[in-house]
């Protein structure tokens, strides 16, 4: 068991909270020790790409579920997060963006425009190295050519292009916040604790001091506490803690400790909804046709880093304007040169290929908040109906786009839902039927509502909060570049702040 006392403790060890830690110990802020719930990401299906398709669902993973939502039929799903070291860093498909230079922008957040986050992503980048991924399925280099030869070498959200995307990958395995950030930062004194849950937030009158752990272990935290526990978790802990919502915690039954009316508000994703293609000679897929390929994986993984395992199964996609008129991309596709099965489980027999929509700045907004029966997740999609009607647009568009894609003889016909689900009203049916999320839950703990430029929580001294729940809106693109970029400037903020 670690010291009962440390400067700061940061309770969760995921993309930001692994690169806050080192940012305090690069700095010698004083003592810190890291809280990670779940167990080490040391496990050959973490590190291996293609491994994420068994760690969702599984022990490493916090397994939560939506509540009922309206704009979905009243269907609940799945929201998948890491428990492990690197958090949900290890179980994700490792696709690198930044986001828009006006994502930042329209944060309209003193200290967090484009042009103050653009060194912290060059920081961020110089350790992470992001690459393109070797070895790409040709299907997937097949988009390359989708926008003309005018369109960027690689894709990006800032205009129309595609093709495959980078990735924080190193020779064929992961390469996540712990490793770049958590395990150079051990040298320097930063301890972690493993397999550690907390329970809450203990308070001296208004100054956050004690870190409570579910087996009732009390540690102190002389300087202040970080919460990098992510979109769910960071607001889930307040909860617990009594911070939040005075009306929804009195209706819980639990004490209000602090009134924060902004705890679990605003939280969103990218919403998204796709299409199935299957044939035999065009995606990976378990077939006669491939056994051999898929017998000498596990060989050729090992030996050579390479193969069908070190797929991180999205290998590229697109970003395009869903109605193709003028302007920056409304709509990011994910590519995954894989055969899905559509009608649930995990294998289906077969080879093909699955592309999505997802909506990239969507208006629709749900909430997280604590109940009797226990934690409520409501991300609220479409509940803006314009949010839909880009969806639809977006999915048309897809179908056109793919149908010029340079597929050669391994192009498939589109199997599910099927070209006879043509009409704007079908596809949108279809949508609220099958839509899902790109698992990039942000916005519960906000600057400019609960939380400061500087990532202090209002009305609570010592405590600050570092992660995607911060993000006054969500980026144009997949959202672990930019956690972990909160969270390499939390490091420096907190440091002097708390100085």
């Amino acid at each position: 068991m670690p010291a009962a006392a440390y400067d700061f403790i940061v309770i969760g060890a995921g993309s930001a909270g692994c690169a806050v830690a080192a940012g305090l110990a690069a700095r010698q802020a004083g003592s810190v020790l890291v809280l990670e719930a779940g167990p080490s990401d040391r496990w050959p299906l973490v590190r291996m790409p293609f491994g994420l398709v068994w760690m969702l669902g599984g022990r490493r993973d916090w397994r939560y579920r939506s509540a009922p939502m309206a704009g979905i039929g009243g269907r609940s799903i799945a929201i998948p997060r890491g428990r492990m070291l690197g958090g949900s860093g290890s179980i994700n498909s490792m696709v690198w963006f930044r986001g828009r230079a006006e994502d930042f922008d329209g944060w309209a957040v003193p200290g967090w425009s484009f042009a103050d986050v653009e060194p912290a992503f060059a920081e961020v980048e110089a350790a992470i190295r992001p690459a393109p991924l070797a070895g790409a399925h040709p299907l997937t280099v097949g988009l390359s050519g989708l926008f003309g030869a005018n369109a960027p070498t690689h894709p990006t959200p800032e205009r129309e292009s595609a093709g495959v995307f980078r990735f924080n990958m190193r020779n064929g395995r992961r390469w996540s916040a712990a490793d770049a950030f958590l395990r150079p930062a051990l040298a320097a004194g930063v301890q972690v604790l493993q397999n550690c849950e907390v329970a809450r937030i203990g308070l001296k009158r208004d100054r956050a001091r004690e870190v409570v752990l579910a087996d009732g272990v009390v540690l102190t935290a002389r300087k202040g506490i970080v919460l990098s526990a992510g979109s769910i978790g960071s607001p889930a802990l307040l909860l617990a803690s009594g911070i939040g919502p005075a009306e929804d915690l009195k209706a819980a039954g639990r004490d209000v400790a602090i009134p924060a009316d902004g705890v679990g508000a605003n939280l969103h994703d990218h919403p998204g909804a796709g299409l199935h293609f299957a044939g035999p000679g065009s995606g990976y897929g378990l077939n006669a046709g491939q056994a051999g390929q898929w017998l000498a994986a596990p060989l050729r993984y090992a030996l050579m880093r390479s193969g069908v395992l070190a797929s991180p199964t999205v290998e590229g996609g697109a970003f395009f304007n869903a109605r193709g008129e003028d302007g920056p991309p409304d709509v990011q596709s994910h590519f995954i040169p894989f055969l899905l099965n559509w009608e649930g489980g995990r294998y289906r027999y077969g080879a093909g290929y699955f592309a999505d929509i997802c909506l990239c700045r969507p208006k629709s907004r749900g909430r997280l908040r604590l109940t009797k029966q226990g934690l409520e997740i409501d991300l609220g999609l479409f509940a803006d109906p314009s949010d839909l009607d880009i969806m639809v647009a977006g999915l048309q568009r897809l179908r056109s786009l793919l149908a010029e894609a340079e597929f050669g003889a391994r192009r498939a016909p589109e199997i599910f839902p099927g070209p006879a689900i043509a009409s704007d009203e079908a596809i949108a049916a279809h949508i609220r039927a099958r839509a899902g999320t790109a698992y990039h839950p942000v916005g519960t703990l906000a600057m400019g509502g609960p939380v400061t430029e500087r990532l202090a929580l209002r009305g609570v001294d010592g405590l600050w909060v570092a992660d995607a729940s911060v993000m006054p809106a969500v980026t144009s693109a997949n959202t672990n570049a930019p956690a972990m970029m909160i969270g390499h400037r939390a490091g420096a903020m907190i440091a002097e702040d708390a100085a």
